[in-house]
């Protein structure tokens, strides 16, 4: 019987242990929940955040029109 491999494997079960401990713990610290999920992906832009991008769209494309006219009356 090797002891040294006993030993490291009631370690490695032990750290098993404190993990499904910790998840248990943060089960409860969230009432029941379950584990807290962060939102991942983009921010969603509110009302006035699109009408500010809107105005400065619109903006963008009558200059690049513009541009684009004035452009083709110089050939």
């Amino acid at each position: 019987m090797d002891l040294s491999k006993t030993i490291q494997e009631l370690y490695t079960e032990k750290e098993r242990i404190d993990e499904v401990i910790a998840s248990l713990e943060q089960f409860l610290a969230n009432d029941g929940q379950g584990p807290l999920r962060r939102r991942r992906g983009r921010k969603s832009m509110g009302a006035d955040e699109r009408q500010v991008v809107s105005e400065r769209m619109r903006s963008y494309w009558a200059n690049r029109r513009a541009d684009k006219v004035m452009k083709a009356s110089a050939e």
